[in-house]
């Protein structure tokens, strides 16, 4: 594999000194999309919110393209091209969905067009509150804030969660287009439908750690094992 983008080695994070990842090791090359998969509470959000800085590592490394991020905070490690879209899509009820174009690292405006032309039903909402919008397209709106925000490394937690299929399937056209457009992605995702046709690699997650991985082409052979650890 060329030189990782993305590199976590001997990773334990958590919450009030109670570790949730433990002793993690995950490499991510360029270009690749891994989803990180496993059942509620495995350490996969914990997992991307290390890498953004959200949480504290207790122990380990957190390497971006060789780069060891532990004493960064998490605006540095926006400024210095990591994106992460959020459980809850972290966005500001109060303003337009205009306004958030306007919310982008190193003072730059976002490429709003770029994003329309993604989502174009957000050019129909851009005077609109975002508390106003439905889940749906407050989804498409933390997608599309990240686009052209100068982030070579993707985090996206959950996207699909709870939206109607026909906003499902939007994304993943996105995720799909952002791939062949050599972004370098780490998803977490129970909908393993939604996961399992963008995807590079998958890694499933319990306790803490990673219990197996594979490729796409790889998956048909896993999948009875993929139904006794998530049910799918």
């Amino acid at each position: 594999m060329p030189e990782a983008v993305l590199a976590l080695e001997g990773l334990t994070a958590g919450y009030d000194e109670a570790a949730v990842i433990r002793d993690l090791d995950v490499i991510v090359g360029p270009g690749e999309v891994v989803a990180l998969l496993g059942a509620n509470g495995a350490g996969k959000t914990t997992t991307l919110r290390a890498v953004s800085g959200l949480v504290k590592p207790m122990d380990g490394r957190v390497l971006f393209e060789g780069e060891d991020l532990v004493r960064s905070s998490p605006s540095a490690r926006a400024r210095g091209g990591i994106a992460h879209v959020p459980e809850g899509r972290g966005l500001f009820y109060g303003l337009t969905v205009a306004e958030h174009f306007r919310l982008a690292p190193r003072n730059e405006r976002l490429d709003e067009a770029l994003a329309y032309e993604y989502f174009p039903k957000l050019a129909e909402l851009q005077k609109r509150r975002v508390g106003l919008l439905s889940g749906g397209e407050q989804q498409m709106l933390a997608v599309a804030r990240i686009l052209r925000t100068g982030a070579r490394l993707l985090l996206l937690d959950e996207i699909s969660e709870g939206l109607a299929p026909v906003i499902v399937q939007k994304l993943g056209a996105v995720v799909k287009s952002l791939r062949e457009q050599g972004y370098t992605i780490v998803m977490v995702e129970q909908n393993f439908r939604f996961a399992a046709p963008l995807a590079d690699r998958f890694l499933v997650m319990e306790h803490g750690q990673v219990i197996q991985q594979f490729t796409q082409a790889e998956l048909p052979a896993r999948m009875e094992r993929l139904h006794e650890y998530l049910g799918v």
